[in-house]
Order: structure tokens, then sequence, then C-alpha cells
């Protein structure tokens, strides 16, 4: 599934260091605004045990994990909305995403100049939010203006259009994103259509120095702060230290490191499952002796639209699915074991697909 989430923030707050680490891409990362001038796009593989857990247990020929796809976006500036440095450009690769990771500096350097020469992360991030909220505006009042006659002659779909969109003015006015705004489900098709900027969903990262990356710091818990006002999450990661990890090729060496700093595995891999979440993203598994493969599905996707993303004959000849639940496949170590135990369950066509099922799909062309 083409689903992509952007990295976004101002310049120099290691967007740049951060993707490098995700991809393994070699994106410019340099001390000076605007090192990034085309966005950087990286297939990241989604690190899950639980795909390592299936592959021990079938020995597979193959294993193909599941994958998202972060891009790197330019720094924002200060008048972005109105085309300042390159701004217009930034928030067209912006509107290409469906979800936004918002990197805030969160530790002090003075080899590394911040835009706005002092580090506060609360203001970085009303920057950025305010360019968005502007051009967002710019969007949602040139749909006012399409509707307002057909609304004032009484046309009852033109009148609900006018009602959503006077709700997300009034609150982009006030200074509050699309996202925050109530919806409901009948506006929601609306709502995507819009492609607002703050409408999608967000995760805050707090890029620390090293001595931060376990506890975090003052800045971090303003953000945190900021952050459970708005439901957001907020995860905390040391560019810098990310970078240090990623050169690490031997095993050992990286293990030790990371105990060294009191940390259980990279940021970066717990990055990438916030980013799948993000998405609203989960994952199912087939199991066989030619491949173990994590395939990417939307939380509620039925059996059939889940065959679908294999094949979509597979959706259209859908006949049934045999489903295994993870726990029981890898406790009763095999399909057959699980045959036998009578675990195996067989599920028609409105059967939701759960995280972590282990399926096979029967069907017919």
């Amino acid at each position: 599934m083409a689903l992509k989430c952007g990295i976004v923030g101002l310049p120099n707050v290691g967007k740049s260091t951060l993707f490098n680490c995700l991809s393994n891409a070699k994106a410019q990362s340099a001390n000076f605004p605007f090192c990034t001038i085309e966005p950087n796009v990286g297939v990241i593989t989604v690190p899950d045990v639980r795909l390592n857990k299936l592959a021990e247990l079938v020995q597979p020929q193959a294993v193909q994990p599941t994958t998202v796809e972060i891009v790197d976006i330019a720094g924002l500036v200060k008048g972005a909305s109105k085309g300042e440095g390159l701004g217009n450009k930034f928030l067209a690769n912006i509107r290409e995403t469906d979800a936004v990771l918002h990197v805030l500096r969160c530790f002090d350097d003075g080899n590394v100049v911040h835009v706005d020469g002092s580090v506060d992360p609360l203001r970085d991030k009303e920057v950025i939010d305010m360019e968005l909220q502007l051009k967002d505006l710019e969007t949602v009042e040139a749909r006012m203006q399409k509707v307002k006659k057909a609304a004032g002659t009484g046309d009852k779909d033109a009148q609900k259009l006018l009602a959503l969109y006077t709700r997300l003015h009034e609150a982009l006015s006030s200074g509050i994103s699309a996202r925050a705004v109530d919806v409901d489900e009948s506006e929601l098709p609306t709502l995507n259509d819009l492609q607002l900027l703050t409408a999608k969903p967000v995760l805050y990262v707090c890029n620390v120095d090293e001595g931060s990356v376990v506890t975090g710091n003052e800045y971090v818990e303003r953000v945190r702060a900021m952050a459970a006002a708005e439901g957001a999450e907020v995860m905390v990661i040391g560019a810098a230290i990310e970078a240090d990890i990623a050169e690490l090729e031997d095993p050992a060496e990286r293990k030790e490191f990371l105990e060294d700093l009191g940390l259980e595995e990279p940021g970066v891999a717990k990055l990438i499952r916030a980013a799948y979440g993000l998405l609203n993203l989960q994952t199912y598994f087939t199991a066989g002796v030619k491949e173990v493969r994590a395939w990417t599905i939307k939380r509620g996707f039925t059996a059939p639209q889940a065959a679908g993303v294999i094949h979509t004959d597979f959706q259209k000849g859908f006949i049934r699915a045999e489903v295994i639940a993870y726990e029981d496949f890898v406790q009763l170590g095999s399909e057959n074991a699980v045959k036998e135990a009578g675990k195996l369950k067989v599920e028609g066509k409105e059967y939701l697909v759960q995280d972590g099922d282990v399926m096979h799909f029967r069907f017919n062309v």
C-alpha cells in the first residue's frame, strides 16, 4: 500500500540525519538551512519480531517484511504559506503524504545554529502549525466561495458543505488544526477531499542529546504537555546517536552500544513502528515453505479486502479465508499442529482481519 509519512520541521532540527538512519539513503545533512531541496523518499522495512518467529518455525525459502514510505521534506520557515523559502513546493510535498512526523529540536548545541537563534520546541511547532493552517485557510475559503451561492438558494447538500467549511474556517482562523475539528462519519469524504495539511495525523519526534534519550529533558516535558492537550503521541530519539548506531554492522557491538545507553533497541525501530501505526496500518502474514511474508492492510479491512492486497483476483473470486491466530501458530509450532488442535478458523466475507493473523485464501476466478 503506497502510504507515506512525511518528516517535517524547521531547518537544522535533525530531519535529514534521522531520515538517513531510517532509510540508509544518502540525503545530504549539513549545518545550514535548505540542505534538502528535493524531498527524499525511503522505503523502510518495518521491524516485526513476529515475522522472524514465523520464519524460525516454517524455515521458508524467503522472508518478506512489510514496508512504509518515509519522505524527508525540506525545512519550512516563516512565510512558507506565501512562498517564502521555496514554501509552496515544500507544502505541496507535505500534501502528498498521509501522516506527519514532526521533528522538534530538544537539545542545546552551540555548534548547530538554530534558524530563530534559540532552542524552543513549542515556538518551532507553532511556526510550522501556523504556516500549514494558513495554507489550509486558503483551501477552505476557496471552497466556501464555491458553495455559498447554492447554499443561499436552499440547496441542502451545499448547506451541509458550507456548515463543515465554516467550522473548519473558524478553527483554522483561531490557530486550531483541522485534525482537532469534530467531524461525523458522513463528513469524512468531504474532509478527505479537501486534502488539508493540518488534518493529517501527527507524531511529535523530540530530537535530543545523548544524555536525554532515556529520561528526556525539560524541552521534552514541555512537548509532552502540549501533545497531551492535542491527543497526539510523542517519541524521544537522538538522531546523532542513531547515526552512530547505524554505522555499527556487528550485532554484538550494536547491542553493547545500546546497553551502554540504556536502550533495548535502536530508536528508529520504534519510530518506524510508530509511523506504521500513525498511518492506521496493521499486518497479517502468509506462511508457507516458499515464503513467509508480512502484508500491510488498513485497520478494519475485511478478509476479501486483505486478499486483494496480494492480488485483485483473490478479492474478486474470494470464497473463504483460513485463519490462524499468531499466538496459536507460535504456541503449537506448525500449521498442521494448529489444524489437529482444532484452532484453524474458516472465515467468510464479513470477517475483520486482526493484527497478526496468519491467513490462507481460497478463491475462484
